[in-house]
C-alpha cells in the first residue's frame, strides 16, 4: 500500500482513480451498478430505519457517490475531515437505533466502490492494468482505514477474495430490494429506469445478476457505441439532457473534472 504524507493530496494528480472519477459518464455508471448491488445488501434496513432511502433513493445513493468524488479530489486534510464526518453521521444513526452497524456493512460499500469503479471504466474506456487496479483498491482502503474498519484486505488480490466472500454471504433479495427497485422506477420514470436496468446488466457480478433475475442481454451494448460516437461530435450533452433527471443535472455536470 502507498504511504500518504500530510502535505499530499488524498489522491495524487496522475492517479487512474482521478481519471475514473473525474468523468461524469463513468461516475454515473458507478452509481448505476452500486444501486443494484446496494439493494441486495443485508444491511440495507439501516437506511430504511432513517426513512431517507425509500423517500429519495436516487438522491441518497447519489450523495454517497458525491461524497466519494469530493474525497478523491480533496487535499488530504479535507478528505479526512469528510471521512470523519461520514463516520460521525453513522454513529448518530447507531445511537438513535441503539445498535451498531456491523463492520462488514461498511466494507461492503467500499467493495462496491472498488468493483464498480473498475467495471465502469473498463466498460466505457479500456481494461485497467494490475497496477491501476491496485491504485483503485489503495484509495478506498485508506478511506476504510480512516474509518477504523476491521479486517480490511491489504492488497487487491486479497480484496478479490474478500469481495467474493461478501457476494456469497452478505447479499439477499428481500422486501427492501423489491421496494427499492419500485422506488427507482417511481423517481426515474419508465424510460430512465429502463436505461438504469440495462446498464446494471453489464456491470454487476454473476451473483447479483442471478439474485435480481437479470438476463444476459442488454440493450446498452448497442447504446454505448452510439454514445461514444456522440462524445466525438460533442453531442453527449444533448444525450445526457434526455436521460438524466432535471434535478441532478447541475450535480452531474460538476462531476466532470478537467
Amino acid at each position: 500500500m502507498i504511504e500518504v504524507k500530510n502535505n499530499m493530496l488524498f489522491v495524487v494528480k496522475n492517479s487512474i482513480v482521478r481519471k475514473i472519477w473525474g468523468n461524469a459518464d463513468t461516475v454515473l455508471f458507478i452509481f448505476a451498478g452500486a444501486a443494484a448491488e446496494f439493494a441486495l445488501n443485508k444491511a440495507v434496513d439501516w437506511l430504511y430505519f432513517t426513512g431517507k432511502l425509500p423517500a429519495d433513493p436516487i438522491g441518497r445513493l447519489f450523495s454517497t457517490v458525491s461524497y466519494s468524488h469530493a474525497i478523491i479530489f480533496s487535499e488530504l486534510n479535507k478528505a479526512n475531515e469528510s471521512i470523519d464526518k461520514i463516520t460521525s453521521i453513522h454513529a448518530a444513526v447507531e445511537q438513535s437505533r441503539n445498535a451498531t452497524i456491523p463492520d462488514w456493512a461498511y466494507r461492503d460499500v467500499l467493495y462496491m466502490l472498488i468493483h464498480y469503479s473498475i467495471a465502469s471504466y473498463e466498460l466505457l474506456e479500456r481494461k485497467l492494468t494490475p497496477q491501476e487496479k491496485e491504485e483503485v483498491f489503495n484509495v478506498f482502503y485508506r478511506v476504510g482505514d480512516r474509518m477504523h474498519l476491521k479486517d480490511l484486505p491489504q492488497d487487491y488480490n486479497q480484496w478479490e477474495k474478500s469481495y467474493a466472500e461478501h457476494l456469497k454471504n452478505d447479499l439477499e433479495r428481500s422486501r427492501f430490494t423489491n421496494d427499492l427497485f419500485k422506488q427507482y422506477k417511481k423517481h426515474l420514470g419508465s424510460f430512465r429506469y429502463f436505461i438504469l436496468i440495462e446498464a446494471q446488466k453489464l456491470l454487476v457480478t454473476k451473483k447479483v445478476r442471478k439474485l435480481l433475475g437479470f438476463n444476459k442481454f442488454s440493450a446498452m451494448k448497442f447504446i454505448i457505441p452510439i454514445y461514444k460516437l456522440s462524445r466525438i461530435f460533442k453531442l453527449d450533452g444533448f444525450v445526457k439532457s434526455i436521460i438524466l433527471p432535471v434535478e441532478y443535472k447541475a450535480q452531474i455536470k460538476a462531476l466532470d473534472v478537467a
